[in-house]
C-alpha cells in the first residue's frame, strides 16, 4: 500500500506548529483528570509546543486522556507516546484519531507503537515475533478502515516508535514520521539519515534537574535501569556502539550520560540543542524526579522552561524556544 496521503505536507506543518521543544510526562496518569488538566495548562502557558502522555498497561487509555487534556488547553499540542496497537483494534485506532482531528485540528499527533513482549503480555496478549510485519498489517488495516465521520482538514500526524532500521523505514513510507524514545543524540543524527529530510523526528530526552555528578547519575538509573533491562532498546544501544557490559546494572556513567540530560543549565540545554542539530524537529523533555503532585509537575516544566531559554544564542531552539 502506498504511503498516507498528505505525508509530506502534514509532516512539516505539524513540526511548524510544535517548534523545538515540548514536554513529555508519566506523572499525569498518577494525578486526577482535573489535575492533570491543570498541568497541561501550565505547560501550554510556559511556551511548551506539546505535551506527550504515556500508555502503558496500568495507565489511562491514550485518546481519551489526549481528549481530555486537549479539551483543557487552547493552543497546545497533545502527542500519544505511545499507544499501543495492543489496546485496540486498527478500526478503533483510526476512528479515535479522526475524531480528536476533527475537534481539535492540528493540534493531535498519534503516535504509535508495536510495544514489547511485557507491556504486551500485561494486556493479555502474545507478542509476535515479526513485529516489522505486525506493524505493517495493522497500519494496512487502519488506512482501510470503513469509517463513516468526516476526514479532519488538516488530518491528525501520524508517527511510528521506532528504533531499528526497517521500524524506521516503515515509518518513512507508511507514516508522517518518529516519534523515538531512550535514544542518544547519535541515534537521531542516523534515524535523520534513514528518514530523509521530510519525515517528523520527535526523541525524547530524560532529564535530571541536579548538578553533583554522583547524586544526577543514582537518580538517573532509575530511570535508565529499567530501559536496560528490555531487549529492544538494548539491542538498539549495541548497534549504536555500546557494548553488553555498559548497558548493565542500570548503564555505565557513558551509557547514563548519553541518555540524560543532567549537569549545569546550560548543559542540558546543550544537549537539547544537539538533538535538534542531529536533525530533530522537536525535542520533548521528560523530568526524571520521585512523584510530586500537581504542583511539582508544574514546578519541573517551570524550571525546565527556565532551561531551555538558555540555549546558546543562534541554535535552532533559541530562535523559537519556550517562554522563560
Amino acid at each position: 500500500m502506498s504511503e498516507i496521503p498528505g505525508t509530506a505536507s502534514v509532516a512539516r506543518a505539524t513540526a511548524a506548529r510544535l517548534g523545538p521543544v515540548g514536554a513529555w510526562s508519566f506523572a499525569l496518569d498518577t494525578l486526577p483528570t482535573a489535575e492533570a488538566s491543570r498541568v497541561a495548562v501550565a505547560a501550554e502557558e510556559l511556551g511548551f509546543g506539546s505535551l506527550w502522555i504515556a500508555e502503558g498497561a496500568a495507565s489511562r487509555e491514550a485518546l481519551s486522556h489526549a481528549a481530555v487534556l486537549l479539551a483543557a488547553t487552547s493552543r497546545l499540542v497533545l502527542g500519544t507516546g505511545i499507544a499501543s496497537i495492543w489496546a485496540r483494534d486498527p478500526a478503533a485506532m483510526a476512528a479515535g484519531a479522526r475524531t480528536l482531528g476533527d475537534a481539535y485540528p492540528g493540534r493531535f499527533v498519534l503516535g504509535i507503537g508495536v510495544s514489547h513482549a511485557g507491556a504486551v503480555g500485561r494486556r493479555g496478549h502474545t507478542y509476535t515475533d515479526r513485529p516489522l510485519t505486525h506493524m505493517r498489517a495493522y497500519l494496512d488495516a487502519m488506512d482501510a478502515a470503513p469509517l463513516s465521520s468526516p476526514v479532519p482538514r488538516p488530518r491528525p500526524a501520524r508517527v511510528l516508535a521506532a528504533l531499528r532500521p526497517r521500524m524506521l523505514a516503515l515509518a518513512g513510507e507508511r507514516a508522517d514520521g518518529v516519534h523515538s524514545y531512550f535514544v542518544p543524540v547519535e541515534h537521531t543524527r542516523r534515524a535523520r539519515a534513514a528518514l530523509g529530510p521530510g519525515p517528523l523526528l520527535i526523541p525524547e530526552l530524560a532529564v535530571v534537574i541536579e548538578r553533583d555528578p554522583e547524586t544526577a547519575r543514582a537518580l538517573a538509573r532509575t530511570h535508565t535501569s529499567h530501559y536496560l533491562a528490555r531487549d529492544n532498546y538494548r539491542n538498539n544501544l549495541h548497534a549504536l556502539g555500546f557494548t553488553a557490559a555498559e548497558l548493565d546494572g542500570g548503564g555505565s556513567d557513558r551509557v547514563v550520560d548519553a541518555l540524560v540530560a543532567w549537569g549545569e543549565d546550560d548543559t542540558i540545554a546543550a544537549t537539547v540543542d544537539e538533538h535538534l542539530q542531529a536533525g530533530a524537529d522537536h525535542v520533548v523533555l521528560q523530568v526524571i524526579a520521585a512523584p510530586d503532585g500537581t504542583d511539582g509537575a508544574i514546578g519541573h516544566l517551570t524550571r525546565l522552561s527556565r532551561i531551555v531559554s538558555a540555549l546558546r544564542p543562534g541554535s535552532t531552539a533559541s530562535a523559537t524556544g519556550v517562554a522563560g
